[in-house]
């Protein structure tokens, strides 16, 4: 496998969120992500995208991080937010998740950034998972566009220099 730096608006980075996108749709009831993402937020030093391929050049992960300061959504000076986790099913279980998230927290951590933030959802037990076992804890002061819904779950994990 192999990890690499790629433009939110790349063709591969589209179907993958495409896809994710569907994901989304079927656990929450046909609602997507509506998270206003714009190609400029991935871009380094204040955010990256990343995706992961296999040895045919088929694209089976992504995930990135965009640069968040104090605002209307809740989010505080430093932070660095996590978007767009997603592995294809048939590429799950081969710890592909871990390698990007470790490479984005780095990397988040490198631009001084302080915290990494995500968003997810209720009905998504394996992202939670990983997150908890990543050191990622539950927060009271959510934040986010979906910060409002109840089954939205908000973690958080500092970024140690």
């Amino acid at each position: 496998m192999e990890i690499r730096p790629t433009p939110y608006d790349h063709p591969d980075a589209v179907e993958l969120n495409d896809r994710v996108q569907i994901e989304y749709r079927q656990r929450y009831d046909g609602e997507g992500d509506a998270t206003p993402l714009d190609p400029g937020m991935f871009t380094p030093p204040n955010g990256l995208y990343l995706l992961a391929y296999n040895a045919a050049g088929e694209p089976l992960a992504s995930g990135g991080w965009r640069a968040q300061d104090e605002n209307e959504e809740g989010y505080t000076d430093g932070d660095a937010e996590l978007k767009r986790m997603y592995v294809v099913p048939e590429a799950r279980g081969l710890g592909l998740a871990r390698r990007i998230l470790a490479e984005l927290e780095d990397s988040a951590r490198a631009a001084g950034r302080l915290r990494m933030a995500l968003e997810t959802g209720d009905q998504q037990p394996e992202a939670i998972k990983l997150y908890l076992s990543e050191g990622y804890e539950h927060v009271t002061r959510k934040f986010g566009l979906y910060r409002e819904y109840p089954s939205s779950r908000c973690m958080a994990k500092r970024l140690r220099p």
